[in-house]
């Protein structure tokens, strides 16, 4: 079924947590910003600081008394993310949603996380399973406390649909081809997604594991440096983008119903319903690719995403 849905359709978020990665831009800023607005506590978690800083101080602008908070997090870090759940956890507090949205698209070089991952791999897929794992604590207590059950939506993207899990290279160790790296990890995104939530009803647990994608939205995947591409290039997608597609304000859309619809149903995958999926504000269930619904994969791809962080859901 596909819904006519705005922000306005948000129910009021009173006393709802939220955590919300790459939060000072993009989809993720204005995911932030309608959550705040609608009453929810939002946490901005954030790898650069200082833009971070700015985003909160714009937002406490336009919110005034909007319970928002800035915590640092690199998701290309395993020791960032074990810091930054360990900080969570010591408060004690319910997590009610937590929206893994950051994401690093397609830099023209092969870069290594912290920890020697491939970027896009590190950053898009082992950071967000870590700290969802991490977390699961902090969502278990909200699924206790709260009549409302408690949600994880990881932010994919159509691009998995062309994308396909290389076993034996997936670091592009041998070969790096920056879209196809970035395609691996937002197919292993959607996966995870889904494999999660068959962990999650396996053990009876109240949490909620769904997907989303915004289309093709004009965020800073787009405008970041390390996108690939010369500047021309991405000055003419921005442009295209801009003009035919969605605004980053438009993209969230989908984070937004994912996180919040009475609608919603355990391992669902949202998204816009216009033009090839890529823009339109009636927001539906996604078409999810073949390979992304292969079970055996899924698991293969757990197993290694527990090996490579060393972090197992318990």
């Amino acid at each position: 079924m596909n819904e006519q849905w705005s922000p306005d359709d948000i129910a009021p978020q009173d006393g709802v947590r939220v955590i919300v990665t790459g939060a000072n831009s993009g989809i993720g800023y204005h995911t932030a910003a309608m959550l705040g607005r609608h009453g929810a506590e939002v946490v901005l978690a954030c790898r650069n600081e200082q833009r971070g800083a700015e985003a909160l101080t714009q937002l406490q602008r336009e919110m005034p008394g909007a319970q928002l908070h800035l915590e640092h997090l690199d998701l290309a870090s395993l020791t960032s993310v074990r810091t930054f759940a360990a900080r969570q956890l010591a408060q004690r507090q319910p997590l009610d949603i937590l929206i893994n949205n950051a994401g690093v698209m397609a830099p023209s070089r092969r870069i290594e996380t912290a920890d020697g991952f491939e970027l896009q791999f590190g950053t898009n897929v082992l950071g967000h399973f870590a700290l969802t794992a991490l977390l699961l604590p902090a969502l278990e207590m909200a699924a206790h406390r709260s009549p409302n059950r408690p949600r994880v939506v990881t932010i994919a993207s159509i691009a998995h649909k062309r994308g396909r899990l290389d076993f034996d290279d997936l670091q592009a160790t041998r070969h790096y081809r920056p879209m196809s790296a970035y395609r691996q990890s937002k197919l292993a995104d959607l996966m995870f997604a889904l494999e999660l939530n068959r962990h999650l009803r396996a053990r009876q647990s109240r949490v909620m594991s769904v997907a989303a994608h915004p289309g093709v939205a004009n965020t800073n995947l787009f405008r970041d440096d390390r996108s690939a591409g010369a500047a021309a290039t991405r000055s003419v997608l921005r442009c295209l983008i801009g003009t035919f597609l969605n605004s980053d304000v438009a993209g969230a859309l989908p984070t937004l119903y994912a996180a919040t619809a009475p609608a919603v149903v355990d391992g669902g995958y949202y998204g816009p319903r216009g033009l090839f999926e890529a823009r339109g504000e009636q927001v539906g269930p996604a078409k999810v690719a073949s390979q992304a619904r292969n079970e055996a994969d899924a698991k293969r791809l757990w197993q290694a995403c527990e090996a490579l962080t060393q972090i197992m859901f318990e």
